[in-house]
């Protein structure tokens, strides 16, 4: 690559601090027009902080930044924005119920004659979206796209105003290998166009793939940079966590024979997936394995009662339930705990104490009396069996990724289910954390309960899995055990 000199982002000693703790002490980074620089670390690394101040969320307290030559310091999003640097978020932030195109130009709504000129809107929204390969039409509501969808989408609204450098944090979390493929390939041509990206995943096998330099952080601190993307994981993993660790998945011990849960026949009501059957035993893991939009996360949410079916029964321990809500499926010991942490599994905002007592009232309030004495000894006993790293006064909003997928895990084993449901249990968390929760999934299916695990790793649900059921476009396509369950059989079948 040639040297572009000034031109492109120049960070230099840029710190931070909330509070007791250092977030950012002294950061360097470069990123030149036209090359992907990937920011790795663990979580609480300083990634999200450093992106912040790039994207102008907040000052830094030391250091200063230029861009393409000229003092860079944003007051806001939208001044950073309005010099060419947007930030992609990880946790979508469009609004639902809007078009396609009212999102993309949300906030500075084109207008002729006093009116809003729909017709330029959605022109122009249309203009980037075939810029990066996404045949939608603009007028389409957000709510009814895929997760990928609504990641170009994103994207397409900061092509709109013109941005030359975007920060995507985490943006293949949610996708599967096509999805994947298709960002990359979309990557790659604004690359050609000159535009620059800093790039967060924790997803390291991806970074050869798209990337052209590394920046490792830990502690707030820049321990390592490789002119590269060719470095071995273990080293990146090294750096990020300064120890080796090895993705070695942990002894799941054997299943039993007596079926715990029994699903026969199964039929979503809006037809995302059909005539699914499959049992799930004592201290076995279940996983669930098939690309984006095979129906995977339905299915599980059909099986807890959070989305009505249309045909089929869900049985545990030889009863059939009637599923009219999650509360039926729960009662029964069936939990589920979901693909969306902050949104859908944790009250971000209440303490780890609340978050293990809300599903546990039943338990926690003694002859009906709701204490702090009784919040806090049961978010103790959780906190001392999931190894979560917290008091139980702690806001969950403050804990790291890892720790805050404990705490959905631990407020639903309070319960002692019979049957848990894991979808994406490691989506957006460290290599360093993932091992507690392979650990923790581990030690589920030893002590004999029935585990059923979706993710879209598809190593992780190789590694952690008894039996793998495949999901393509809403139909069981197989279960594979043993020595069958391979990366490559899977994929025959998820694309079957």
């Amino acid at each position: 690559m040639t040297d572009n000199g000034s031109r492109g982002l120049v960070v230099r000693g840029v710190s931070k601090r909330f509070g007791a703790t250092q977030a950012l002490d002294h950061i360097d980074l470069d990123v030149r027009p036209g090359e992907v620089v990937a920011l790795l670390g663990e979580n609480g690394a300083g990634k999200s902080t450093l992106s912040n101040v790039i994207a102008g969320t907040f000052p830094s307290d030391t250091g200063d930044m230029t861009w393409n030559g000229e003092p860079y310091a944003p007051g806001s999003p939208g001044e950073a924005i309005g010099r060419g640097i947007g930030l992609i978020h990880q946790e979508m932030r469009l609004l639902p119920d809007l078009s396609v195109a009212e999102n993309v130009f949300v906030g500075r709504l084109l207008q002729r004659g006093g009116r809003i000129d729909r017709a330029e809107m959605n022109r122009r929204a249309s203009e980037q979206l075939t810029r990066l390969g996404l045949d939608i039409p603009p007028t389409r509501l957000v709510r009814t796209l895929r997760v990928a969808e609504q990641q170009q989408v994103e994207i397409a609204k900061a092509l709109t105003l013109n941005a030359r450098l975007l920060i995507l944090d985490e943006p293949t979390a949610a996708l599967g290998s096509d999805e994947t493929d298709h960002l990359f390939e979309r990557i790659e041509a604004l690359k050609g166009e000159g535009m620059a990206f800093i790039y967060i995943s924790h997803r390291l096998e991806e970074i050869t793939r798209i990337c052209d330099r590394i920046v490792v952080m830990r502690d707030g601190q820049r321990v390592a940079s490789h002119d590269t993307a060719h470095v071995p994981v273990a080293q990146l993993v090294e750096e990020m966590v300064g120890r080796s660790i090895e993705r070695i998945f942990p002894d799941t011990g054997a299943p039993r024979e007596r079926a715990v849960l029994r699903v026969d026949g199964l039929t979503a009501a809006d037809g995302t997936f059909q005539d699914v059957s499959f049992d799930v035993h004592e201290g076995e893991i279940l996983g669930i394995a098939g690309i984006v939009g095979a129906g995977r996360t339905e299915l599980v949410r059909a099986v807890a009662g959070v989305d009505p079916v249309k045909a089929g029964t869900v049985a545990v321990e030889g009863d059939v339930l009637r599923l009219r809500g999650p509360r039926d499926a729960i009662e029964a010991g069936v939990v589920l705990v979901p693909e969306d942490r902050k949104n859908q599994g944790a009250v971000l905002d209440l303490s780890i104490g609340d978050n293990v007592a809300l599903p546990n009232l039943d338990r926690v309030a003694k002859r009906g009396w709701l204490t702090p004495q009784g919040v806090a000894s049961a978010a103790g006993a959780a906190i001392t069996e999931m190894g979560i790293k917290g008091r139980p006064s702690q806001l969950v909003r403050t804990l790291s990724g890892g720790n805050q997928q404990k705490v959905v895990i631990a407020k639903w084993l309070a319960r002692r289910p019979k049957v848990v449901i894991l979808d994406e249990p490691t989506r957006g968390i460290d290599v360093g954390a993932r091992a507690a929760i392979y650990e923790v999934i581990a030690d589920l299916a030893r002590s004999g309960m029935a585990v059923v695990v979706v993710s879209s790793d598809l190593d992780e649900v190789l590694g952690l899995s008894h039996r793998v059921l495949v999901l393509s476009r809403g139909r069981l396509r197989g279960v594979l055990a043993g020595a069958e369950a391979t990366d490559t059989a899977v994929m025959r079948l998820a694309t079957a």
